[in-house]
């Protein structure tokens, strides 16, 4: 889908339909707008519910000020306006309240971030506004003022969040990006004192590129690889829904016979990933004209060390990854059904995903079906792709109720008398 090319009330339609259905704003909460290139600005109306909003419902403010549409504008849209006058390059704003962004909001502080590789080049520069009365001039000028500083997102004190964009999935990527940065912050701090990035993994992370690889035309699509292409949409698409992925984080890939597989291509909107945007690898070789996800080569060396691995996934949910970015251990000895599909899971530095392919891919064994690496991913395997994602579910649903059982008490885990039993029956 040409996402660019929609008109921009189904622009602001589609997005504040994800905002709102993935607990991100309320009814009445939050606004989205975009400046097109004649000059007029499209924009969220208000007190209209934002759970169900259609494309007439979405207002035009011509340059003259003039407003076209069947609703009054946002109260919001003095700070929009202002934004666009003071940023030239911005093209798009979200202002929203999700839960996470907004703790951080009433306590004066900005999220962390470097927890995670890419975050920061998303989300940065980030700033605070002082607090003013939503709708005010005042407010406007204070939000504004941020971003004519050359802030990309900004917490506004007792109130919520702002994200500028070249366009409005930009500008979206931002805010997810961000909150994603918030929950994951908040969780980790349950745990223990989170880690960030230091300035050398950020320079190491950069040596995470995309794969050169020669290019081939597929002369035929079997029945097999067109039923694993609807089978990985498929679970993309519950995936993100899930939020196990966000919008452009999250690699599926799926064994097609000894040489070759299919993959998540690089930087798409993983809600709206079609089968023709996934990625035929033979060999070396890509699929014309796509460009894989940059984790290609790990995916290969997992495939090649483990006849029996027929699907891989990395993802970064942020319950596990509270674990990946403290010192926290993760016990899977917490109920059967998790020691059964997680085993032990061991956590690999940072930068082996990229750096070391080969000694990553060693790790996996059918006793090690799982690992955590260091401020960056998860990565799981199994025989079969649905296989593979519900580990991925066993082990993020597992996380969430460690973290949750801090508020409890100590945790206790089953005996190792009682793993010996499940061993036995299982046959593990």
């Amino acid at each position: 889908m040409k996402f660019e090319l929609l008109h921009p009330a189904d622009q602001i339609v589609m997005i504040m339909e994800r905002i709102y259905r993935y607990g991100m704003t309320t009814t009445s909460g939050g606004n989205l707008s975009i400046l097109d290139d004649n000059g007029d600005i499209w924009i969220t109306p208000s007190g209209i519910d934002k759970g169900s909003l259609h494309r007439n419902d979405i207002i035009r403010v011509k340059p003259d000020g003039k407003i076209d549409g069947n609703h009054k504008p946002s109260v919001e849209l003095p700070f929009h306006e202002m934004i666009y006058q003071k940023r030239p390059d911005i093209k798009a704003i979200i202002h929203a309240h999700p839960p996470a962004l907004v703790a951080f909001s009433i306590t004066r502080k900005i999220p962390d971030t470097r927890l995670i590789p890419n975050a920061h080049l998303i989300c940065e520069p980030v700033g605070m506004a002082e607090y003013g009365v939503p709708g005010s001039t005042d407010l406007g000028k204070k939000i504004a003022l941020r971003f004519e500083k050359g802030d990309k997102t900004v917490i506004l004190e007792n109130h919520g969040v702002v994200c500028g964009g070249d366009n409005l999935f930009e500008a979206f990527m931002a805010f997810e990006t961000l909150d994603f940065c918030a929950r994951l912050e908040l969780k980790a701090r349950r745990l223990g004192r989170p880690k960030s990035l230091t300035d050398r993994h950020i320079q190491i992370s950069k040596y995470k590129q995309h794969i050169t690889m020669n290019e081939f035309i597929p002369q035929k699509f079997s029945s097999k690889e067109r039923e694993i292409r609807r089978d990985m949409c498929r679970l993309i698409h519950r995936a993100y829904d899930q939020q196990l992925f966000t919008s452009t984080q999250g690699t599926f890939s799926q064994r097609l016979d000894a040489n070759s597989f299919i993959i998540t291509p690089y930087g798409l909107d993983r809600k709206y990933l079609d089968v023709d945007d996934l990625v035929r690898i033979e060999n070396d070789w890509k699929e014309v004209g796509k460009i894989p996800s940059r984790s290609v080569l790990l995916h290969k060396a997992i495939y090649g060390k483990h006849p029996y691995i027929n699907s891989v996934i990395i993802a970064h949910p942020p319950n596990i990854m509270a674990f990946a970015v403290t010192e926290e251990e993760f016990e899977t000895k917490t109920i059967p059904e998790s020691y059964i599909m997680l085993r032990n899971i061991p956590k690999l530095p940072f930068g082996c995903t990229f750096m070391q392919a080969d000694m990553t891919a060693d790790a996996f064994s059918k006793h090690t079906p799982i690992v955590m690496v260091e401020n960056d991913c998860v990565i799981v395997t199994d025989a079969t792709l649905l296989g593979a994602f519900d580990r991925l579910e066993v082990a993020e649903y597992s996380a969430k109720a460690i973290i949750a059982a801090k508020d409890l008490g100590d945790l206790v885990p089953i005996s190792d008398k009682q793993i010996a039993e499940i061993e036995k029956v299982f046959k593990l």
